[in-house]
């Protein structure tokens, strides 16, 4: 019986396969080549789950500021299964500009060898080798590494061992503006990624109503019950991603970002508007986007909405009274 393939371990060996290939993939061949799909894989048979498993996958990359490309030909329009997915190499390249010091590459050594660990295991050797079938050739075997590392938020592994059990959960909660927990009791459904961070998704015990939970405010440990609930009906993961992108597309931020700054970079990857270094972002939730623009400091500056300009001036002024304490 195959080992199961995590998360991570999926979208990182998508990634370096379309990396590795100049034409692109279909999504026939990742379905039946890469590491986490091809395990799943059924040979003329109905690959639904998997297929909407690769649609959310491509928008989990994307979230995380990867450039993945959809190329469809023009005698092939309006035919998804000959577009072809890649992610071109000098878009995903380090800047020229970036060096690293003796001591800093001698880490990243350090670093690889930790990732490259037993990573060309049997289930990864067989799917280099049906990669390279397809014209895909590496002068490294990129293909086979399998990631061990975990740096998932702590509440990742128990809330997905109650998904799988379908048993009812109990967790400390900390919403922004509060400074104590609450106590919340959920019927995990999924798990997701969205935006670069983990979200739970299930049904409130209190309310009856579906709810989702940012795994990064989760306070304290899970405790899984003894409470079971039915196993969910329809796609739940679905069902969280199309909650949270509707709620993303309520929030606008306008922001201005100096240009060839660390924040022009980052936020201007998934900006909706450029207009002389003013972008427009959609955000899911503005606590989380207020961290995010405050950490680039003087490289932005936020127009709206007010809610958020007050936010992001709020952590500003406890850094400047925080260095300013140092000072006395």
């Amino acid at each position: 019986m195959a080992v199961p393939v995590s998360n991570e371990e999926r979208l990182f060996s998508l990634v370096l396969a379309l990396l590795a290939t100049e034409t692109g993939l279909t999504k026939a061949d990742v379905l039946s080549s890469v590491q986490g799909y091809r395990q799943r894989y059924r040979p003329g048979g109905n690959n639904a789950s998997l297929e909407r498993q690769f649609e959310r996958d491509k928008e989990d990359v994307r979230d995380l500021g990867v450039p993945l490309e959809s190329i469809e030909l023009p005698a092939d329009q309006g035919a998804s299964q000959f577009t072809r997915y890649r992610i071109p190499k000098g878009a995903y390249d380090l800047p020229a500009d970036v060096t690293f010091t003796p001591q800093e590459i001698a880490l990243l050594n350090l670093a690889a060898l930790a990732w490259r660990e037993g990573s060309l295991s049997g289930e990864s050797r067989r799917a280099l080798m049906k990669l390279r079938s397809l014209g895909i050739d590496s002068d490294e075997p990129l293909l086979g590494y399998a990631p061990r590392l975990r740096a998932r938020d702590a509440a990742f592994d128990p809330l997905s061992g109650a998904i799988e059990r379908h048993h009812v959960v109990g967790f400390g909660y900390l919403k922004p503006g509060d400074t104590q927990t609450r106590k919340r009791r959920l019927a995990p459904l999924a798990l997701v990624q969205f935006g670069g961070r983990w979200h739970v998704y299930g049904t409130d015990q209190r309310t009856g109503e579906p709810r989702t939970f940012l795994l990064s405010r989760i306070v304290g440990q899970v405790e899984e019950t003894a409470t079971a609930f039915p196993a969910p009906d329809g796609d739940p993961a679905a069902e969280a991603l199309e909650s949270l992108r509707r709620e993303t597309a309520r929030n606008l931020a306008a922001v201005t970002v100096q240009p060839g700054t660390d924040a022009a970079a980052r936020l201007g990857r998934r900006a909706e508007a450029h207009d002389e270094g003013r972008l427009t972002l959609h955000y899911t939730d503005l606590q989380v986007i207020a961290d995010e623009l405050a950490s680039f400091g003087p490289e932005v500056l936020v127009h709206e909405p007010p809610a958020l300009v007050d936010a992001v001036r709020e952590r500003l002024d406890a850094v400047a009274a925080a260095h300013g304490d140092d000072d006395g």
